[in-house]
Parts: structure tokens; sequence; C-alpha cells
């Protein structure tokens, strides 16, 4: 191609000047023309092949993905070696990230569902709250039950008296404790100075057996007041505060009800447009699922103080009849009556030298 364009500039015509006229040209001029003309044809051909050299390595070159990217000069070890296709894109992690998102939307779920407890639980605190300040400023109003908060009264009260003759049953344990053992150590002087004074064998023998004696009527006596102190503890620190308990369960129970039902009034007494219905029938059902618990732990207090007067009768029945029998016969110094007593009630006393915790160390 080139060598045509060359012959057919070598016997191309003259020029036409500017004038129409034909020119003459010299042949420097003419060479001059000639290698100009052959130095842009050669440009030409050249970038036109480059172009399609090009074209052709783009089309049947090596795949980027098995090329390697080599650091170090040309004829280098192969150390350093690269390959790029272990150069992973986004879509490699497609499954790590949606396993990784999955988590995120369980955390977040239990986030807002932790959320929605205690937006509750500081909504229903708010109203009981703001009904307790209006009952205790005298502005709302409560739901009364006379009888049972009479019953509830006496209950209280009770429980501060038992509460006291515990506290001086107790008392009183541990000081005859304290008597019974200086009447023990007091026997062993009495018998060791009867050993050691002939003169006085017979009067220290006599105060010894006599201190031996009541010592060991004051260790029965102590097993049945133990087991008087140990009932009246139960029956105070766990039968008791078991029925107190559920009456506090109760009393938040109605300040609760008694919080949604003003709340259900006032919305009762307000306007009548579409949302007022809906946050009035959403009121309506709060109202309902509080005064459904509140009636069955109303029922729940009833049932507990009946059966709780029951069984305090008959285990103070037990208790008082013990205490008097066992006091009256050790006073009276009869010990038959005072064994009598504790076989009566079933009270064993922990044998002479045993491994079990004496009485006072189970208080």
């Amino acid at each position: 191609m080139t060598e045509s364009i060359m012959s057919k500039a070598a016997t191309m015509e003259i020029p036409i000047n500017s004038n129409g006229d034909t020119g003459t040209l010299t042949e420097d001029d003419s060479l001059e023309q000639a290698a100009n003309l052959q130095w842009s044809l050669d440009e030409k051909v050249g970038s036109s092949r480059g172009t399609r050299d090009l074209q052709q390595v783009m089309v049947s070159g090596p795949n980027l993905n098995e090329t390697s990217i080599v650091s170090g000069g040309y004829g280098g070890t192969a150390e350093g070696i690269i390959p790029t296709s272990s150069i992973k894109g986004p879509n490699m992690h497609h499954s790590s990230s949606s396993s990784s998102l999955t988590a995120d939307e369980v955390t977040r779920g239990v986030a807002v569902e932790k959320l929605e407890t205690v937006k509750k639980w500081g909504y229903n605190t708010y109203k009981c709250t703001k009904q307790m300040i209006s009952e205790r400023f005298g502005r709302g109003s409560r739901t009364v039950d006379l009888e049972l908060e009479a019953q509830i009264e006496v209950l209280r009260d009770t429980k501060k008296k038992y509460e006291n003759m515990l506290r001086l049953a107790r008392a009183l344990t541990n000081h005859f404790y304290n008597m019974v053992q200086t009447q023990h150590a007091l026997g062993d002087t009495f018998a060791d100075l009867s050993q050691k004074s002939p003169e006085l064998r017979d009067e220290f023998g006599y105060n010894a057996e006599t201190q031996k004696l009541l010592c060991k009527n004051g260790e029965t006596l102590l097993g049945a007041v133990n087991f008087f102190v140990s009932s009246i503890n139960t029956l105070v620190n766990k039968t008791m505060d078991d029925t107190l308990m559920t009456i506090k369960m109760y009393e938040n129970a109605r300040l609760e009800f008694d919080a949604y039902r003003s709340d259900l009034e006032e919305l009762s007494l307000g306007p009548r447009d579409a949302v007022a219905m809906v946050r009035i029938e959403a009121a309506q059902q709060q109202y309902h699922v509080h005064k459904e618990k509140y009636e069955r732990l109303r029922s729940d207090v009833i049932i507990k103080l009946k059966f709780l007067e029951e069984n305090k009768v008959k285990v103070m029945h037990k208790q008082l009849l013990l205490f008097h029998n066992a006091i009256s016969a050790y006073f009276a110094g009869n010990q038959q009556q005072l064994e009598q007593t504790l076989k009566q009630f079933n009270i064993k006393l922990r044998p002479p030298g045993a491994d079990q915790p004496s009485w006072l160390e189970e208080q």
C-alpha cells in the first residue's frame, strides 16, 4: 500500500499556484515535499497497525483473572507471585454477609422486645404512681373492700404481737439455758468439794444431787420450750409472711386496677372522634385485664386468710398447752409429769454426748 502511494506521489502533476498558473518547482523542493508526504503516510500506517494489534490483544490475550503480579525484575524467582484469582471481589462474601445480617436482625429483634417491655413497665409505673399520689391527696377514688381490709389489718397487728411473744420466748430460753449450765457447774463443784471436805461430805453431797436433778429437769424443760419457740417461729416467719406476700400482690393489683379504671373514666368524658375511640377501646381492654387480676388475687387473699386463721388456732392450742404443762411440772418438781408432757407432744430430747448441734446453736 505504501509503495503504490509513493508511485503516485512521484508521478503526480505539478501543482497550480494561487493565480491559476502552473509554476515550476526546484528539485530540492520536490524532494522535500515527497519526504514530508512519506513521513505522514508512515505515521498513519503505524497508528492503524497499532490499533489492530491492540484489538487482537484484547480479543485473544490472556485472562486477567489468570494473570499474576510479580514483585521483582524480569527473570526473577517465582517468589512474590500473587495470583489474581486469589483476589476475591465483593460477591465472594455474600454468604457471610447474609449470615451476619441475620444475626443482626435477631439482635435487633431482642433489643426491640426489651425496649417494648421497658416501655410498658414505665407506662404502668407512671399510671400507678399518679393514682397513688391522687389517693394520698384525696383527689382520686379507690376500690375499697371494708371487710377484707379489716381482716388484713387484724393479721398485721397479730403478726406484730406474735413477733413480740417470740422475742420474749427466745429471751426466756436463753436465760434458762444459762441457769441450767450454772446449775450443772455448781453441782460438779459440790461433788468435788464433798470428796475433799470429809467433815462436810454429806452436806455437799445433798446439794450436788439436788443441782444435778434440777439440771436434768431443766434440760427437759428446755426441750419443751425450744419446741414451742420453733413452732411459733414457723407460724410467724413462714405462714404469716406467705399470706402477707399475697396481700402485697393484691394491693398492687388493686392500685393498677384503679389506675386503669380512672384512665378509662377520663377518656370516656372526652371527645368521641376516631382517635379517641381507638384509645378508649385499648383502655377498656387494659381495664378488663387488670380487673380480672384484681379479682383473682382478692379471692386468693380471702382463702389464705381463712386457712391461716384455722392453722393459727390449731398450732397455738397445742403449743400453749405444751408450754403450760411443762412449766407447771418443772416448778412443781414433778419430774414424771414433765417427762409425760414431752411424750404427749412427741418431743425427743438430744441424748447426752451426741454430735448433733445443741438447741441454742440452731437458733
